[in-house]
């Protein structure tokens, strides 16, 4: 039987903003999330495993490129942020939101331990009239198979005792149009009424709030968003790869293709694809669909495609320098960009890294220079980056390749020092140079 005592005092507490709201999991998707709900006014718990990240946010130290250091200062000083490492506090809390990782193993396999920890450590406090919504990427069912079932174990019921849902991160670093606020959300409940009072809580902080039938209709959404992206760019990377066997730019092809206003949209060729989004989350529809004795062929090709333009990239570098009588042995090669993606610090799952690590492997005395980065530590890689990019450092270059296209390098004084620049972005558009060569 649905208690309406509970649910109306919980949608009134987040009316009211007298709820008390808890973050797990302070990384690119929680502490923006933590932010924009304590400018609301909400008093916001943030709760992580890294004492070193709950201690910065305690003291307003920011740490995340798309948090303004001024917000997050200003919340923390009105005595609306505390945090901390222990789950204890979850029965003080009202409304629980996950933003916990959930990588995919060496198998590509998704690993689902983060958010089965978590749930565990919230059930272990779990109490009647509290909201418990997971935000991070997963496969279609994971609220309802996984996570309903760990917190049902003490005897609480979904949607009668305790409300349960999934909201998909739309998280995009480095976007200045669209943040956490004015990112379209989409919510889903584990049944009406834990969908009810989602959307209650969404809509405080969030412009335009997006209800779909069922969680996992919104986990569904959230994996073909970043399947769409990565088909579509593998498209692009596989039309670069055969543009540059017919000896065609495919920049060109592609500026005039998207002059058509219909029936097209904008996508680019790269050395591959980063971040923590498009390398991994096709992947998990992919592993679910094996359980419906489906195969996601569009998918699984997508993947294989991206993940091979670190390799071709390495193999172009090694033709540049071949037509000059040098071998990746022995060149020295400066590297611009390890971020996945232009203007931000992220460097997770980044092609940069790897076509870094092929060259080195290969003999090359590489370095690299990021604006943003000063070291990378990936796996059995640790690398310092140059302090700071140097005439003389680029001139005595054999070869400079752009992996990262951040807009505060002045590529054309890049192009005036050195030797031959390798453009895997199209970063130089624009300059016309005989020492360029593109993807």
């Amino acid at each position: 039987m649905i208690k309406t005592d509970l649910i109306a005092a919980l949608v009134e507490k987040i009316q009211g903003h007298t709820a008390r709201v808890g973050v797990v999991g302070l990384g690119y998707v929680g502490l923006p999330f933590l932010v924009e709900k304590a400018k609301v006014g909400f008093h916001v718990t943030g709760i992580d495993r890294s004492s070193e990240r709950a201690g910065m946010v305690a003291r307003g130290e920011n740490y995340i490129g798309d948090v303004r250091d001024e917000d997050l200062r200003a919340v923390v000083d009105a005595g609306l942020v505390e945090t901390t490492t222990a789950f204890d506090v979850v029965s003080q809390l009202d409304v629980i939101v996950i933003c916990v990782p959930t990588p995919l193993d060496r198998n590509l396999t998704p690993d689902l331990s983060y958010v089965r920890s978590v749930t565990r450590e919230i059930a272990a406090c779990l109490r009647p009239g509290q909201l418990i919504s997971l935000e991070s990427t997963t496969y279609p069912g994971t609220t309802e198979d996984v996570m309903k079932p760990i917190l049902e174990e003490g005897g609480l019921r979904a949607g009668v005792d305790f409300f349960l849902a999934y909201s998909p991160e739309r998280v995009d670093p480095g976007n200045v149009r669209f943040t956490t606020k004015n990112t379209n959300k989409v919510v889903g409940g584990n049944d009406p009424v834990s969908l009810e009072v989602a959307l209650a809580f969404y809509r405080q902080s969030i412009e335009h709030v997006v209800p779909v039938s069922s969680a996992k209709v919104a986990e569904m959404v959230k994996v073909y968003e970043n399947t769409f992206r990565s088909v579509n760019i593998a498209l692009v990377n596989e039309l670069a790869m055969l543009c540059d066997r017919m000896n065609l730019s495919v920049w060109e092809v592609l500026d005039a293709a998207f002059t058509k206003p219909f029936g097209i949209m904008p996508f680019y060729p790269g050395p591959g694809v980063g971040g923590h989004c498009i390398p991994l989350d096709p992947h998990y529809l992919e592993w679910k669909a094996r359980e419906y004795g489906f195969e996601t062929r569009f998918i699984t090709l997508a993947g294989e495609i991206n993940r091979h333009m670190p390799e071709f990239a390495v193999n172009k570098v090694a033709r540049l320098l071949n037509n000059q009588g040098k071998a990746i042995k022995g060149s020295r090669i400066i590297q611009l960009g390890m971020a996945y993606k232009r203007d931000v610090d992220d460097y997770r799952e980044s092609p940069a890294i790897h076509v870094f690590e092929q060259l080195h492997k290969l003999g090359a005395d590489i370095s690299f220079y990021d604006p943003f980065i000063s070291i990378v530590q990936e796996g059995s890689l640790t690398v310092e980056g140059l302090s700071k990019l140097a005439a003389d450092d680029l001139r005595n270059a054999d070869l400079v390749i752009i992996t990262t296209p951040h807009t505060t390098v002045d590529y054309a004084w890049v192009l005036e020092h050195s030797k031959m620049v390798f453009d895997t972005r199209n970063a130089t558009k624009g300059l016309t140079s005989s020492k360029i060569t593109l993807l």
